[in-house]
């Protein structure tokens, strides 16, 4: 069986998921919210079918609204 995750949420950084096919997702993150916009909007560009996370505090997503972030 293969490794789900090879990386740990950080907290303060910012999260989003490309769904690359049936049951696959890749989760994207970035320092800072400009960088995080500009990758999550060239994906979009590319027709790619991405979902916004926001930024992670610990526990949960905050942040989340992409049309506020950008």
């Amino acid at each position: 069986m293969r490794k789900k995750k090879g990386f740990k949420m950080t907290t303060g950084h910012f999260f989003f998921n490309i769904k690359a096919g049936h049951q696959n997702t890749i989760t994207i993150s970035r320092q800072t919210k400009a960088e995080a916009v500009r990758a999550f909007k060239d994906y979009q560009k590319q027709r790619k079918d991405c979902e916004w996370l926001g930024q992670w505090n610990g526990k949960s997503f905050v942040d989340t609204d992409i049309n506020e972030a950008a």
